[in-house]
């Protein structure tokens, strides 16, 4: 798939910005809970180097979805600190997601930018990029919150699951990214693009929501 200069400039920019916070979001929760494994591991940086993950990246450029390196922690020093540590870790990575989409959508709310972009332009707009950053963002957020594994969404869920059911959940969570690799993959080539309903129209209503006065 091929974009041009305008969008693949937005959309490098962007995942730079946007898979940087996101780890940084999980290694800084981590440390505040007692766990400086990420620390150790040289994760607890805003250094971009230390949390794309190659192949992650080009996924997001050219798909509109993608990951980075995941960060290292260690549950167990964790739950001893706090017994909804391990969640809060999780979460604040597509918490992170969301508030620099929050933050994006302000300008373009108050109409300070427009979103149109040039013809023939080679670097994108003000108003093309913070759109870029709000869609892509709004993308990591709901993504991530999957409850599949490997997924932040996945130990949100495990979480907030009564005692009874985690033994199921158990069970199932090894399939996880085969179910993910299903619908990233297999589903859209045989027409059943489940992935599109479940992250693509909420994104799209959320960025309307934020957007449109």
């Amino acid at each position: 798939m091929s974009f041009d200069p305008p969008t693949l400039i937005a959309r490098v920019l962007t995942l730079v910005i946007a898979f940087t916070l996101h780890e940084y979001a999980h290694a800084w929760t981590a440390t505040r809970f007692g766990d400086y494994t990420a620390m150790g591991a040289g994760r607890l940086t805003l250094n971009p180097l230390s949390h794309l993950d190659p192949f992650g990246t080009l996924m997001l450029i050219v798909a509109g979805f993608g990951w980075a390196k995941p960060v290292p922690i260690n549950p167990a020093v964790i739950r001893r600190n706090s017994h909804a540590g391990v969640m809060w870790v999780s979460l604040a990575g597509p918490l992170a997601n969301l508030l620099m989409a929050l933050v994006a959508a302000i300008p373009l709310r108050l109409k300070l930018v427009d979103i149109a972009q040039p013809s023939g332009a080679i670097f994108p707009s003000a108003g093309f990029f913070l759109l870029t950053f709000v869609l892509i963002n709004l993308t990591l957020f709901i993504f991530n919150l999957l409850p599949l594994a490997p997924l932040d969404g996945e130990k949100v869920l495990t979480f907030f699951l009564p005692g009874s059911w985690q033994p199921v959940f158990d069970g199932i969570r090894r399939y996880g990214p085969v179910v993910l690799l299903m619908l990233v993959v297999v589903g859209p080539r045989l027409g059943f693009d489940l992935l599109s309903k479940l992250i693509s129209e909420p994104v799209m209503a959320i960025a309307r929501f934020l957007i449109n006065r």
